[in-house]
């Protein structure tokens, strides 16, 4: 069990020490994902930003994740679920409102500031969990296109069969627990309160100063 993901991601720092000191860019998955990322940067010695992937959830089941896109409109499905078990004129609308949020979550977080470039960077991603692992995989991928020196993803816990998707997607997988049955994310962790826009906003506030080495999207 993980206290809260303050916890976790000591412990994933802790699991990541042979990047210490390498200046790596840390990308988190908002929104929970980002006092974590704030923590691993802070203990390796890298750079925070956020990879937007956004998750495509099923009419009247939201939770239900069909899949997931990136900024750029590049979906990845849910094995066994995908496109087909939802009407196509309403994925197109869902896709269009999650790419929406995404441009004015990257103006809110950023304040107009580009994105870091991952390009010949060593790169991790982090999320608090993984359940389908559509999320992870769309920024896994999102993120390749744009040529890291190394990619890794690392998370605290995760379901094995999205464990094994994602597997493929990086250089490198970190991983601390793998329960099973695996129930949720939330079921490692005694704390896992919600994280809201503004507690993002002043997470990424902190390397505001430093964008001019910086290029954009």
């Amino acid at each position: 069990m993980f206290e809260d993901r303050e916890d976790a991601a000591r412990r994933l720092a802790d699991a990541l020490s042979a990047y210490r000191g390498r200046d790596p860019l840390v990308l988190a998955i908002p929104r929970g994902a980002v006092p974590m990322g704030r923590v691993l940067a802070d203990e390796l010695g890298g750079e925070l930003d956020v990879v937007l992937v956004r998750k495509l959830g099923a009419p009247y089941q939201p939770e239900l994740a069909l899949g997931a896109i990136d900024e750029q409109g590049a979906v990845q499905w849910t094995p066994g679920l995908g496109p087909s078990a939802a009407d196509p004129m309403w994925l197109e609308h869902e896709k269009i409102t999650q790419l929406e949020l995404m441009r004015a979550r990257r103006q809110r977080y950023r304040k107009g500031r580009p994105a870091i470039d991952p390009a010949g960077r060593i790169v991790i991603v982090v999320d608090d969990g993984l359940a389908t692992g559509s999320t992870m995989a769309a920024a896994l991928l999102a993120i390749r296109a744009r040529g890291p020196q190394r990619l890794i993803c690392a998370v605290p816990v995760a379901a094995r069969s999205s464990l094994a998707r994602v597997r493929k997607l990086c250089d490198e997988v970190v991983c601390l627990e793998t329960p099973e049955p695996f129930h949720a994310v939330s079921q490692v962790y005694r704390s896992f309160e919600q994280v809201d826009d503004e507690e993002v906003e002043r997470v990424l506030a902190v390397d505001a100063p430093g964008d001019s080495a910086r290029t954009p999207d």
